[in-house]
């Protein structure tokens, strides 16, 4: 019996618990293990350090390649394909949401192996939902001074909450499909389709801005101009006008595209466009014309924000790419980071600390928060169905819109400091 019992203990004492594994576990002791199992040694050569960009860590010593450089992103094998293996080799298995949990119906209660959390990780928190859209959320926006929070849907509506006491203030039913939804200054500006309706929230007047064929998937503003990216492959371009029937004119009409533009980036005096014909133009946003085309992704190029000096994009082909200004002007990628499943959405916003975290929506109801450089995991939020939108808030708030209508506010929390010995 002292033998069956020695052995039974050593199998239960090198199994990891399932309960733990999941953020479940409520014994303590535990008989099973709280770590992951071990895994095989990494190769020599790649820490951390070996596929960072942006600014050199503290940690760092004096013999890390500077960032930016091919050595530093991949390695001094230089070889791209083996540093995403080996960077992706030692990630955990994906914790998973309760979707009983979700519609508040789960039986098992803390004996479930899936989380009953929106979220896992430190240092953020949700604040509370808000689900009065009945489609996809299309678009987020909280103009400038303003204590309006306006959010577009599929639904054919807007809604205007009000920030104070988290109630939906106003429904503006558009009759069709919000296709995307932004704010620059005093104006919001929602996307149909073959339009852009333009609101001032000051005078409260309203203007149509005709053009675009099929739906309005994308917009931004830059260098005093609002480009719109329509499902034809066009991205239409105005800027302030002195005439009396409208304060915008379009001023120009950028083709090349062969399919729909479903996003849009500016920075360093560009615009970049992301296509469903997998590629990615760079734009002059002075001369209104493409300089560059850009082909790396082998799918729906999602995505696209700028961060420091680099561009980063997302693509249904499971890809986030980081490209960097290699030499005469040209872009090229320095790092890829692959993902289990394809990638919905890229945000970037800085946490409680000033740290900065890029966000990466998931086809599998997930949102992976990455800190940068490092591309290390921080922590994870989950949804309904796919995150859409996520949009920076007041404060130390930011908020996500999924697929299924629900609107989530959530806030950063200061990480408590452990005191050395």
């Amino acid at each position: 019996m002292d033998t069956k019992f020695a052995r039974r203990t050593e199998r239960i004492g090198s199994t990891t618990c399932s309960y733990w594994r999941a953020g479940r576990c409520n014994r303590n002791p535990c008989r099973f293990l709280h770590i992951e199992t071990p895994s095989p040694p990494a190769a020599c050569g790649y820490g951390n350090t070996a596929y960072s960009y942006g600014k050199k860590p503290h940690s760092s010593s004096e013999n890390t390649p500077k960032y930016g450089s091919k050595k530093a992103l991949l390695g001094d094998n230089g070889d791209r394909g083996d540093t995403t293996r080996v960077a992706k080799a030692f990630k955990k298995s994906s914790p998973r949401i309760c979707k009983y949990w979700i519609n508040n119906n789960c039986v098992h209660g803390e004996q479930c192996l899936y989380l009953h959390s929106w979220f896992r990780g430190d240092g953020f928190s949700t604040v509370t939902k808000l689900h009065e859209h009945k489609k996809v959320i299309t678009g987020i926006a909280l103009p400038v001074g303003s204590d309006k929070l306006y959010s577009g849907s599929t639904d054919g509506t807007v809604r205007i909450w009000d920030c104070h006491t988290g109630q939906c203030a106003k429904v503006i039913n558009l009759g069709a499909e919000v296709t995307s939804l932004i704010s620059e200054g005093l104006w919001i500006f929602v996307g149909l389709q073959n339009a852009v309706k333009a609101w001032n929230i000051q005078t409260m007047s309203e203007f149509t801005l005709d053009g675009p064929k099929g739906r309005v998937r994308a917009m931004t503003v830059g260098n005093n101009t609002l480009f719109a990216a329509a499902e034809d492959g066009v991205i239409f371009a105005w800027r302030g006008s002195s005439k009396a029937d409208s304060p915008f004119e379009l001023v120009a009409s950028l083709t090349g595209h062969t399919k729909a533009v479903v996003c849009l980036a500016v920075g360093c005096k560009m615009l970049y466009s992301g296509s469903m014909d997998q590629s990615i133009k760079v734009w002059d946003m002075d001369t209104l014309q493409c300089t560059m085309t850009l082909n790396d992704h082998t799918d729906v190029v999602t995505s696209l924000i700028c961060w420091d000096q680099y561009l980063l994009s997302s693509s249904s082909d499971r890809t986030i790419k980081v490209w960097a200004c290699i030499e005469a002007g040209s872009l090229e990628v320095i790092y890829t980071d692959t993902e289990e499943n394809g990638v919905v959405s890229l945000f970037g916003m800085p946490d409680a600390e000033g740290k900065p975290i890029l966000f990466s929506s998931c086809r599998d109801n997930s949102v992976h928060m990455y800190e940068l450089p490092s591309f290390s995991e921080r922590g994870r939020l989950f949804a309904k169905k796919d995150v859409a939108l996520i949009e920076l808030g007041p404060g130390d708030l930011f908020f996500t819109g999924d697929e299924s209508g629900l609107l989530m506010v959530w806030k950063w929390l200061e990480v408590p400091k452990v005191a050395s010995s």
